[in-house]
């Protein structure tokens, strides 16, 4: 393909340059982290994935997992029993604090950004049927 006037573009008086390009635009680039974003924020159960939910269940697709991924997690490990099973241990209602610092304050001292995440843990004696609960610290 010969070069045309259009694709002479004068760089300095001395040096031009000359496209030999088929595709006149550049492509537009894709949002490579939109799948990573939506995971995680699927992992936590955040607004936004719980606006999707709702938006896919309005329009009536009910394949989409309506329980968050800690969710899921809590579920699955949940109950631990010891080996007589007289006594187990479920997780539930996990929750997020607010950070302890903002992302600023975490950049200037260089600290980690981070929320603690807080979980209701219920205490069951199987024997005598005694429930104690209780909110416990999971970690940051």
């Amino acid at each position: 393909m010969a070069p045309s006037r259009s694709d002479v573009t004068p760089l300095s008086p001395a040096l031009t340059r000359v496209s030999f390009a088929k595709i006149r635009e550049p492509l537009a680039v894709p949002d490579l982290l939109a799948l990573q974003t939506a995971s995680f924020d699927w992992l936590l159960g955040g607004e936004e994935w719980r606006a999707r939910v709702a938006a896919e269940i309005a329009t009536g697709n009910t394949e989409v997992p309506q329980a968050s991924g800690l969710t899921e997690i809590f579920e699955e490990i949940s109950p631990i029993e010891d080996f007589a099973g007289s006594m187990s241990l479920s997780f539930r209602d996990h929750r997020f604090e607010p950070p302890k610092y903002t992302v600023d304050q975490c950049r200037e001292k260089d600290f980690t950004y981070s929320a603690p995440l807080f979980v209701t843990a219920e205490f069951m004696n199987n024997e005598t049927g005694e429930i104690k609960s209780q909110t416990v610290f999971m970690g940051d």
